[in-house]
């Protein structure tokens, strides 16, 4: 067994501990907003936080977190209200929407260390691949999110 935090709720896992937290989170845990990309930590499509740190879960096995605290998408908010998720909605940033909530967690992360991050940081920061190529709206989102969050 392993015990880990998921978007607050403390969670207890039978299964083996080389098992991918992506497919904990998953096929166990029915949070399905993480998406399986690659399988192999380069697109982010898996991107959730350990320890409010962005991971790629497909590449993270659950023996390895023990007691650690996860977040996925479904845990910024309950109701659209985390300014990432706002400004997501407001600049329509999905085409197919896939990779989107892998962008939304890295961005999360970014913002959490720059609160005002240039877009030198955002194109630093987020290495996590858009098929559909919505870099640019992805870009106008973390900036509107960053202002959301100060209050504009």
């Amino acid at each position: 067994m392993t015990r880990f935090t998921v978007n607050g709720n403390p969670t207890d896992y039978q299964l083996a501990p080389d098992t991918p937290l992506l497919w904990a989170l998953r096929e166990a845990s029915n949070l399905t907003g993480t998406k399986f990309g690659c399988g192999a930590g380069l697109c982010g499509a898996c991107t959730v936080h350990l320890d409010g740190a962005p991971v790629r879960s497909c590449q993270v096995p659950i023996g390895d977190i023990e007691g650690t605290f996860v977040t996925t998408i479904e845990g910024l908010s309950d109701d659209r209200s985390h300014p990432l998720q706002q400004a997501w909605i407001e600049l329509q940033v999905p085409q197919c929407g896939f990779c989107q909530s892998g962008m939304i967690m890295a961005a999360a992360a970014l913002l959490k260390d720059r609160p005002s991050p240039s877009r030198e940081d955002i194109r630093t920061a987020i290495g996590n691949i858009c098929r559909c190529g919505t870099y640019i709206r992805v870009e106008a989102a973390i900036l509107r999110a960053a202002e959301i969050a100060r209050g504009g």
